[in-house]
């Protein structure tokens, strides 16, 4: 496993978001999905966050993405929402049909950490920490 690195830490921490349309409309395209995408990796570096990978279905994306210790996710995921919201509206305008009042996305979000070993696995090492062999 490849771990980053700055100047008082060695970290690893990968995270899978998933943000849903408002309403679960069906409304994502490859269009739309690439126009996101593009605004995640524009506001991404402001946050310490690198893309890794990214998919949609027609009414929710999937984000794979590596953070800094420093980073803050929620500052971020909450930025990265509003921005996109306003921008997608905007350039798509037919979206306004499809959506009841301004909102875009679903104000709720899944964001889970992900990583190489099972928390079985994580606990069952931090269990035998100290232990003799």
């Amino acid at each position: 496993m490849k771990l980053d690195s700055n100047n008082h830490s060695v970290f690893s921490l990968n995270y899978h978001l998933i943000l849903v349309i408002k309403y679960r409309r069906k409304v994502l395209n490859d269009d739309i999905s690439n126009r996101l995408k593009e605004i995640f990796e524009y506001i991404s570096p402001n946050y310490n966050i690198t893309l890794e990978e990214w998919e949609h279905d027609k009414d929710h994306i999937h984000v794979l993405f590596k953070a800094h210790p420093k980073s803050e996710l929620s500052k971020f995921i909450n930025a990265y929402k509003s921005a996109s919201s306003r921008l997608i509206k905007k350039e798509f305008s037919n979206m306004k049909k499809f959506l009841w009042k301004e909102y875009f996305w679903s104000r709720s979000y899944c964001l889970i950490t992900t990583g190489g070993a099972t928390i079985d696995v994580v606990k069952k090492y931090i269990e035998n920490q100290g232990e003799k062999r």
